[in-house]
């Protein structure tokens, strides 16, 4: 690993808080805060004290961290005060945070046309500030906003800028491509002009946006220029197109470019989970597509690919996926060969013979599935039951001998519209016959209800399954209304465990039993639940 030493800066809090349709709560922010922390992250921002009360609680009791340093975040000082009479620097100042962060104008553009001030009296502004803050606090640091744009239009200036911050005591000056509109080329030109100017690189940062899905190689081409800090936040949260992504850039520092990030190997492990539990946080479903952490990013679907990393996982993956906490997957569908099929059944704990003729006949019903509309790489669980069938290894749990689905819609005596769902239920569990009767808020949430009135009895598991995703795809537009339909349901249980199962049916009610019913069956076979007379018989 390189000697060369780049520190990490999260602003997830602050830049993350931007993004539409992200509104974190005080205790979101601690929550994160720690998990950054135990990630081993060297600076967290977070937020702007005096700009909200969700920051002002956040600082006046932040969560302790045992290695990042918490910062706060501001602006320089107003023009015609002094820094110490600025109410904003007065608010940065109380925030319990060592570290404070001041952006200021590094484009003369902007100090005439946002701030409405002369770019000298915007160089006072700026060393005024940052001289009080670094007496004040134990580090300050510059954020040198609109600055390639600045330095295109006038390289003299927005080089002053940072200068200034610098000579007043700023640790970091930390370079914004505000608009999200430089390349890396650019970012590369630019920052090396700066280091040749007599700017050391260790006091200088990159802090990208997103505008032209470059973020993450802008903030590389700046390391790779002298830069040695990287701002960013997680998943790249941020306003418009949002922020460069640090889940993507730590590895990319860490294992492609041989750098020193303070990160350990356990470190990056957690990694995956981090990235997934802020979308838990934010109740938004992770990015399958996502590098690195993503469900699908060490996902293999065409037989010879799967095969290839059989023998040698190099053949089709840049890094082993245990590295950053994920896992390869290998999916099954009409694309897929006998070594899709075998390493996927090992993958679910099945020893079978690779000659074993059941393998072929698992393989050609897949492809045969597939061609009447089911997808079994976007649901493994009702793969892994269908090779259990076919190989003879799923219990029957109950078997639904008939169900009727009423939908009603009128006003009520109120005089609103009102919908309602009701399903009736005939079920046959362990020899016994049942019949149930729920309503629902439509006609698959009555359906679920009736079957659980029956089921749950005989198997108090299901009392934790809940479904927490439904989608329907029609799969023959042309047919209109009376279209084949796909149905994928996304279920849960108490231990946290997800998985997903499909239906398909000219009928969207009969789509979504087939769906529910492996489902269920999923959830009783993963926790090795008997059959109901062995159960009834046991208890």
């Amino acid at each position: 690993m390189s000697s060369a030493r780049v520190h990490l800066f999260d602003s997830t809090l602050r830049d993350g808080a931007q993004t539409h349709g992200v509104d974190f709560s005080t205790p979101d922010k601690a929550a994160i805060a720690v998990a950054l922390d135990a990630m081993g992250i060297d600076y967290i921002e977070g937020g702007w004290p005096g700009a909200n009360p969700t920051d002002d609680a956040f600082f006046a009791d932040p969560p302790s961290l045992g290695r990042a340093r918490l910062c706060a975040f501001g602006m320089t000082r107003r023009a015609g005060r002094s820094a110490d009479n600025d109410p904003g620097l007065r608010a940065l100042l109380e925030a319990k945070a060592p570290v404070a962060v001041l952006v200021g104008k590094s484009w003369d553009f902007q100090c005439k046309v946002a701030l409405g001030v002369e770019p000298g009296e915007n160089l006072h502004m700026i060393a005024d500030s940052i001289a009080f803050m670094s007496r004040e606090k134990a580090e300050a640091m510059y954020d040198a906003e609109h600055f390639f744009d600045g330095y295109k239009a006038n390289p003299a200036y927005a080089t002053a800028t940072v200068k200034a911050a610098l000579e007043a005591g700023a640790r970091w000056a930390v370079l914004c491509d505000t608009n999200g509109g430089t390349l890396a080329h650019e970012i590369g030109e630019i920052i090396t002009a700066l280091v040749a100017d007599g700017i050391p690189g260790d006091r200088l940062g990159i802090h990208a946006h997103n505008d032209t899905g470059n973020a993450v190689a802008n903030s590389l081409a700046a390391v790779r220029a002298g830069a040695r800090q990287v701002q960013g936040t997680l998943n790249g949260l941020g306003e418009r197109c949002g922020n460069a992504n640090l889940v993507s850039l730590i590895p990319s520092l860490m294992l492609k470019m041989d750098l020193d990030v303070g990160l350990s190997p356990e470190h990056l492990v957690k990694l995956t989970e981090t990235s997934r539990a802020l979308d838990e946080r934010l109740n938004r479903a992770p990015d399958r597509r996502a590098p690195y952490v993503g469900e699908s990013a060490f996902a293999h679907k065409g037989g010879l690919h799967v095969s290839a990393v059989e023998k040698d996982p190099r053949c089709y993956e840049h890094i082993d996926p245990a590295l950053v906490g994920n896992k390869r997957q290998i999916l099954v569908s009409d694309q897929a060969g006998r070594s899709n099929v075998l390493s996927r059944l090992r993958e679910i704990g099945l020893t079978v013979d690779p000659d074993d003729p059941k393998i072929a006949r698992v393989v050609e019903e897949v492809k045969l599935r597939e061609f009447k509309g089911y997808a079994y790489d976007g649901a493994g669980a009702s793969f892994e039951l269908l090779a259990r069938r076919l190989l003879h290894r799923v219990p029957e749990y109950f078997r639904l001998t008939s169900f009727r689905v009423i939908d009603e819609r009128r006003w009520n005596a109120k005089g609103e519209l009102i919908t309602l769902s009701e399903a009736t239920i005939k079920a046959d569990i362990g020899g016994e016959h049942h019949m149930a009767v729920a309503e629902g808020n439509g006609p698959v949430n009555a359906l679920d209800a009736a079957l659980r009135k029956v089921l749950v009895p005989a198997y108090p598991h299901l009392a934790g399954l809940r479904l927490v995703d439904y989608k329907v795809r029609i799969l023959t537009p042309e047919a209109a209304t009376a279209a084949v339909t796909r149905v994928l349901i996304e279920s849960a249980d108490r231990a946290g465990n997800r998985w997903t199962t499909v239906g398909v049916s000219p009928n969207v009610i009969d789509a979504s039993f087939n769906a529910l019913h492996d489902s269920i069956t999923f959830a009783l076979l993963g926790a090795n639940v008997p059959a109901a007379e062995t159960a009834t018989a046991a208890e």
